[in-house]
C-alpha cells in the first residue's frame, strides 16, 4: 500500500509499504480522509516528539474492511473514526481515569503507523462508529473537535463570559463555535491573517483584531473594563502565551491550548499570578471526548464548511504541509483514494 512515512525529522517520504497481518484485537480500516494539523508540521520539522520511522496522520476516518477475528466486533463496511491515543490502562494515571496523561501513552500517527495511508491497522478499542451522513471533511474533524471539547472543559466558560481566542486557524475557529455554543456573551478573536479574520467574523465573533495593530489589549479593556474572563491561546507561540497572561482579568483563566515548540519559554512573575489570582491551565489531547465531538458535528454545532478544507492525494502531502506552514490554507486533508 501507499503511505506517507516520516523516516526521521525533516524526511517525509511517500512510498510503498507492505501491509502486515492483523493481530488479535486489531481491525483494518480503509482510510477515507486524514487531516493535517500544526502538530504534523511540528513532527516533520522535529519540534514535536514522535517515534520514527512512522506513518503520519492522527486525524482520520474510514471504513472497516477487515474486522479481524472478533465475531462480535465491528462489521465490515462500518463508517468509523479513529481515536489515535492509546493508553496502557495500568499506570497510576490510567487508574485515576486520567488516560490522556498515561505514562505509557502512544498515538497512531506519532508513535504507531497512522492515517496517511491507503489502509490503517487500528486497535478495535480505538474505533468509534460514526453516522453515514457525516462527510469526509466532517469525519476527519472528529479528532480535533474532541481535543477542543476537552479544552472547553478545562477553560470552565460560564454563561455571559467574555472570551478572547488568540489564533484564528482551524482549531481557533472550532473553539470559537464551541465557546459561542457554551454561552459566552462576547468572543474576541485575534488573528494576523485577514482571510481568517473574515471567517471568524462570519462564524459569529463579536470582534476580530489584527494583533499587528497593537490594539488587542485596549480592545479587551474597552469591551470589558477589567480584562477577559477566559483567554484561550490557540496559536501556541511565545508572544501569544505572554499576551494571554496580560489580557486576562483578575480571577480570570488562561488556557494554553496551542502547541508551543518544545523548549520555548516565557517570563512569568509568580507574584502577579498570586495577586491577580489567575488560573493557568493546559489542555492535552482528548480524554473521553470523542463521542461528544461526533454529536457536535452531527448536530451542526460545529460547522466545517466555512473552514474551506482542501483535499490532496498522498503524493501531494508536501504541498499540503507547505500551504499550511505559509498560511495559504486553513485546513488540508489527505484523501488516499484520490
Amino acid at each position: 500500500m501507499k503511505v506517507a512515512e516520516l523516516e526521521k525529522p525533516g524526511s517525509l517520504r511517500v512510498k510503498s509499504k507492505p501491509l502486515r497481518a492483523l493481530r488479535t484485537g486489531e481491525v483494518l480500516v480503509k482510510v477515507e480522509s486524514c487531516g493535517l494539523c500544526g502538530t504534523d508540521i511540528h513532527i516533520v520539522d522535529g519540534t514535536s516528539r514522535s517515534t520514527p520511522p512512522v506513518v503520519l496522520g492522527h486525524e482520520y476516518a474510514g471504513f472497516v474492511t477487515d474486522p479481524g477475528n472478533d465475531p462480535n466486533g465491528i462489521p465490515e463496511g462500518t463508517h468509523v473514526a479513529v481515536d489515535p491515543n492509546i493508553s496502557c490502562g495500568r499506570c497510576a494515571y490510567c487508574r485515576r481515569g486520567l488516560v490522556h496523561l498515561c505514562t505509557n501513552l502512544r498515538a497512531l500517527g506519532v508513535d504507531i503507523d497512522g492515517g496517511m495511508a491507503e489502509y490503517s491497522i487500528v486497535p478495535a478499542s480505538a474505533l468509534y462508529t460514526i453516522p453515514q451522513e457525516l462527510t469526509a471533511e466532517e469525519s476527519m474533524f472528529i479528532e480535533p473537535v474532541s481535543c477542543a471539547v476537552h479544552g472547553m472543559d478545562r477553560a470552565g466558560i460560564r454563561q455571559g463570559d467574555t472570551v478572547v481566542i488568540l489564533g484564528g486557524g482551524t482549531i481557533g475557529l472550532v473553539m470559537l463555535q464551541l465557546v459561542l455554543h457554551g454561552g459566552a456573551a462576547c468572543v474576541i478573536v485575534s488573528e494576523p491573517l485577514e482571510h481568517k479574520r473574515k471567517i471568524a467574523a462570519s462564524l459569529g465573533a463579536s470582534l476580530v483584531i489584527d494583533p499587528a495593530s497593537g490594539a488587542l489589549g485596549q480592545a479587551v479593556m474597552d469591551e470589558t473594563g477589567i480584562g477577559a474572563d477566559v483567554v484561550i491561546d490557540c496559536a501556541g507561540t511565545a508572544s501569544t502565551a505572554r499576551a494571554s497572561l496580560e489580557i486576562a482579568r483578575r480571577g480570570g483563566t488562561v488556557l494554553f491550548f496551542g502547541v508551543c515548540p518544545i523548549g520555548e519559554t516565557i517570563p512569568l512573575e509568580p507574584n502577579a499570578v498570586y495577586f491577580r489570582e489567575l488560573t493557568i491551565a493546559g489542555s492535552y489531547v482528548n480524554p473521553h471526548t470523542f463521542g461528544r465531538a461526533i454529536a457536535l458535528l452531527k448536530g451542526g454545532v460545529v460547522r466545517v464548511g466555512p473552514l474551506d478544507v482542501k483535499g490532496y492525494p498522498l503524493e501531494g502531502v508536501h504541498d499540503a504541509l507547505d500551504s499550511l506552514r505559509q498560511g495559504r490554507a486553513l485546513k488540508n486533508m489527505i484523501v488516499p483514494g484520490s
